[in-house]
């Protein structure tokens, strides 16, 4: 998409704002930051048709999560015949991976634990947003037979293996217990916002894949990213800042190959 596309509604941004494009994450959207001349920031993310239903499951979720938890505003959203628009408020902070945070490791594992902790604690009672297994396999295995899986991607000790028989573990090893809470889906440090001066939490971003799931999905994509971002040997804190008195090893790898289907 060029910004020169814009609906007329956003035009004003395009002329008025300074755009810089976002390349961080996984998404197939394309995001873009505006900072407008009055010091607002906003977050731009758009989808093409027919992919859009990525973007249009973040705003249900960020609609339903406004006053629950520190999530970005929907200041609006439009869809036209080619592409959907989704314009966020900026939560301020910076990313938990931030370089400045190699000099704090611990308190940055201890604001990962407190957050997990607080998403968690969402009520999911009414909650319409269904994480569980049988969802999660069913698209694992859509996405395979559409060749939707990119095998480049897989992380390092699967490299080389395929979607098929990557399904076919998967299927083979899921856990026939899930611990269900609210959960984030995709709990990594780009998507957690901390204030540096002050180190807290300032909030949470990127919520396409939250719901009702069992709480070790979150926790093993913490690990994990906490791992590819700092190097190994964190996780142990993590469980222990988290409350996690008995570690479900089985769990943390099965969510993690779950992952690989995304």
């Amino acid at each position: 998409m060029s910004i020169y596309d814009l609906p007329a509604d956003l035009q004003h941004l395009r002329t008025q704002g300074t755009w810089q494009v976002i390349t961080v994450g996984r998404s197939s959207n394309q995001v873009f930051r505006i900072v407008c001349p009055d010091g607002s920031v906003y977050y731009l993310k758009v989808a093409d048709h027919p992919l859009e239903q990525e973007l249009l499951a973040e705003k249900e979720r960020l609609a339903w999560l406004q006053g629950r938890l520190l999530v970005p505003a929907i200041a609006a959203h439009w869809a036209d015949s080619r592409h959907t628009y989704l314009l966020l408020s900026e939560i301020a902070g910076v990313m938990a991976y931030d370089e400045r945070f190699t000099q704090d490791i611990p308190a940055v594992v201890c604001l990962l634990a407190e957050g997990l902790r607080r998403i968690h604690q969402i009520d999911i009672t009414n909650c319409p947003f269904d994480q569980r297994l049988a969802h999660k396999i069913a698209l694992a295995q859509q996405r395979t037979q559409a060749g939707l899986v990119d095998e480049a991607d897989f992380d390092g000790k699967r490299r080389g293996e395929s979607a098929d028989e990557l399904l076919r573990v998967l299927i083979e090893s899921q856990p026939q217990e899930e611990d269900v809470v609210f959960t984030h889906g995709d709990y990594c440090l780009p998507n957690i916002l901390i204030d540096p001066a002050q180190m807290h939490l300032n909030g949470f971003i990127d919520w396409g894949r939250a719901g009702v799931a069992d709480r070790y999905h979150d926790l093993a994509l913490a690990a994990r990213s906490l791992t590819y971002n700092f190097g190994p040997g964190w996780e142990p804190l993590l469980w222990e800042k988290y409350g996690l008195e008995r570690v479900d090893h089985a769990k943390i790898e099965f969510y993690q190959l779950l992952d690989e289907f995304s």
